[in-house]
């Protein structure tokens, strides 16, 4: 089955299951594997909607007879749903509300780990809600907190990669408050660290990227009387997520992470042993950097990305911009 039929196809799939003699177990289980099916990597928005539409009718055939179906098909929608392309809060407002009718539900019938991922997922959706002002970071945080309890590094090292990474942004979205910049940074660099303790470059490539990367994006911006020496180890961590992110295999992720390291660079001496030489070469590496990343978000049409490197590189000699993340 591909992860794409026309909307037809799965009005006939419904109706074929409508039809058959299968239990109302088996056929709601054949919707929650097809929608989940469609989930997988779609191509464009289409395959989510047919994924909802799946879900809807999942629901139908629940009703309160089968909770723990109700439960699945309540979190698949949300997610469908939270995956979808939209300007505004209106669809991540309708997941929210799912995910919390499929909590309780899961609480008693479910499975841990099925609590646990609702839980996850409910708290990228407030994670999302937080800028408008539709929910709490700090709630976030402590759904993160109590999936970690399943999630652990040694079972899930992925999930758990996942949670501790959600969490050190969220700590570092929180709202600006005297004495707690430094506080939140330093909070956010322990976090990544933590989690990089149970991923591998091997095992897990592209949660070791993700954790990389965005540890140096703390790291240049931690308060210290030692800058140097947290813009090294900066540049380190986005050294080892260009072993995974690459021009061929993960264009943006590798241009985002191009355009940290350039960010460092500004603000390395050439030679640590005689600083007051100045950084010229590291600025023209810089140069090169930010010209890259600029043709490669253009390219993909992410041309505010573009425009914010683009404006980088022509104004090196001013602090640079905040890391893009």
């Amino acid at each position: 089955m591909t992860n794409s039929l026309t909307d037809t196809a799965v009005e006939v799939a419904i109706a074929a299951l409508d039809s058959e003699t299968a239990t109302p177990i088996e056929k709601i289980e054949m919707l929650l594997e097809m929608a989940t099916r469609l989930q997988h990597r779609p191509a464009n928005e289409t395959p989510l909607i047919q994924a909802v539409m799946l879900y809807n009718h999942a629901l139908d055939l629940c009703g309160e007879a089968y909770p723990r179906l109700k439960a699945r098909a309540l979190a698949g929608k949300a997610t469908a749903l939270r995956s979808l392309p939209e300007e505004g809060p209106t669809r991540l407002l309708e997941a929210k509300a799912l995910y919390e009718a499929a909590l309780p539900l899961l609480t008693q019938q479910g499975s841990p780990e099925e609590k646990a991922e609702t839980q996850m997922n409910l708290g990228l959706v407030l994670q999302s809600l937080a800028p408008y002002h539709q929910a709490q970071l700090a709630d976030c945080i402590r759904l993160y907190q109590q999936s970690l309890a399943v999630f652990t590094g040694k079972t899930h090292p992925q999930e758990y990669a996942i949670l501790q990474n959600n969490i050190a942004i969220a700590y570092l979205s929180i709202a600006s408050s005297s004495g707690w910049d430094d506080l939140k940074q330093a909070i956010a660099v322990q976090t990544f660290e933590r989690a990089l303790t149970f991923i591998s470059l091997i095992d897990h490539p592209s949660e070791y990227a993700m954790l990389q990367n965005n540890l140096g994006n703390a790291l240049q911006y931690l308060p210290s009387t030692h800058p140097v020496d947290n813009n090294l180890r900066a540049l380190a961590a986005y050294d080892q997520a260009l072993k995974v992110r690459t021009a061929e295999d993960t264009p943006l992720a590798y241009a985002h992470t191009l355009a940290n390291r350039a960010n460092v660079l500004v603000n390395l001496p050439d030679d640590l042993e005689q600083a007051e030489q100045g950084n010229q070469r590291h600025v023209q590496q810089a140069k090169a950097h930010y010209r890259e990343a600029e043709q490669i978000f253009a390219a993909y049409g992410q041309f505010s990305q573009a425009d914010t490197v683009r404006q980088a590189g022509e104004a090196l000699s001013q602090p640079v911009s905040e890391a893009v993340s």
